[in-house]
C-alpha cells in the first residue's frame, strides 16, 4: 500500500495548478491548491506538508522569495519548484536557497511523482534523525532510566 503523500500546490495558472491536484489525487496523494506564494505560507503555518510543489514565476510574490520564507518556517519541508522559463540561473538560485529540485513545464507527470516521493523520502528521513538525537539526548539526561 503506498502512502499518500501531503502536497502543497501553488501555482498562478488556476486551471493547470486544478489539473495536475486533479491526477495527483487520482493517485492517492493529498493536494492543497493555492495560487500565490502569501496564500501558500498561510497554509503551510495551519498544517504540515511533506512536499510543496512551487510555480517559480508568479506575480507579486515569486517563486524563489516564497520558497525563503517557507524555508524559513519551517525547514523540514521540501520544495520542487515548476517553472515554464526555466534557466539554469533560476535553477541554481532556487537549489541554493533550499529548493529539493525542479522541474520544467509542461512537466512529466510520471517525473514529478517520482520527485515527489524522493522529497517525502528525504523528508521522513531527516524527521527520524532529529528524533534519534532527541532520544539520544534523553537518554544522556536521565542516564538511560
Amino acid at each position: 500500500m503506498k502512502i499518500p503523500i501531503e502536497i502543497l500546490l501553488v501555482d498562478d495558472e488556476k486551471e493547470f495548478a486544478e489539473t495536475l491536484a486533479e491526477r495527483l489525487t487520482a493517485r492517492g496523494h493529498r493536494v492543497r491548491v493555492v495560487f500565490d506564494g502569501p496564500q501558500a505560507l498561510d497554509v503551510l503555518t495551519q498544517r504540515p506538508f511533506d512536499a510543496v510543489v512551487l510555480d517559480l514565476f508568479m506575480p507579486g510574490m515569486d517563486g524563489i522569495a516564497t520558497l525563503r520564507e517557507m524555508k524559513a518556517r519551517q525547514p523540514l519541508v521540501e520544495v520542487i519548484l515548476l517553472t515554464g522559463h526555466g534557466s539554469v540561473d533560476t535553477a541554481v538560485t532556487g537549489l541554493k536557497s533550499g529548493a529539493f529540485d525542479y522541474v520544467l513545464k509542461p512537466a512529466k507527470f510520471e517525473e514529478l511523482l517520482e520527485k515527489l516521493q524522493a522529497a517525502r523520502q528525504r523528508k521522513a528521513e531527516q524527521e527520524e534523525r532529529i528524533r534519534q538525537a532527541e532520544a539520544r539526548g534523553l537518554m544522556r539526561r536521565t542516564g538511560g532510566i
